[in-house]
C-alpha cells in the first residue's frame, strides 16, 4: 500500500461544493481510499487575469494504483467535474495534482512528483 498526497482546488461553479464533492469523488477510486483530508482553505489566484478566489484542500490517500494509473483516475475525476484546460492558469471546476507518491522522484513526461 502506498500513500499519495492530492491537492484539490477550485475556482469556478460553487467551489466549496466542488472541492468537497470531489474529495468524496477520491474514495471513489478503485484500490484507493482516503485517509485523511485538511480543512478547506480559501486562496487568491495570482494571475494576470481577474479570477475569482481559490477553495483548496489536500487529501492523504492509501492506494495500491502505480503513481500513473492514480494520476488517470485524477483526470478522469478532473473530466466528470467539467474541467477544461483552455490556458495555463484558467480558472478551472476542479483541479486535482498529485503532489507526492510515497517517498517517489517520478519525472516523466506525463507526471513530476
Amino acid at each position: 500500500m502506498s500513500l499519495a498526497y492530492v491537492a484539490l482546488g477550485a475556482n469556478l461553479i460553487e467551489p466549496v461544493t466542488q472541492v468537497r464533492a470531489a474529495l468524496a469523488a477520491l474514495g471513489e477510486i478503485s484500490e484507493t481510499r482516503v485517509v485523511s483530508a485538511s480543512s478547506l482553505y480559501s486562496t487568491e489566484a495570482i494571475t494576470a487575469d481577474k479570477q475569482p478566489d481559490y477553495v483548496n484542500a489536500v487529501a492523504a490517500l492509501e492506494t495500491t494504483l502505480a503513481p500513473d494509473a492514480l494520476l488517470t483516475a485524477l483526470f478522469d475525476i478532473e473530466n466528470r467535474f467539467g474541467r477544461q484546460r483552455e490556458y495555463h492558469h484558467a480558472p478551472r471546476t476542479l483541479d486535482l495534482d498529485l503532489l507526492l507518491y510515497d517517498e517517489q522522484i517520478i519525472d516523466t513526461p506525463r507526471l513530476l512528483v
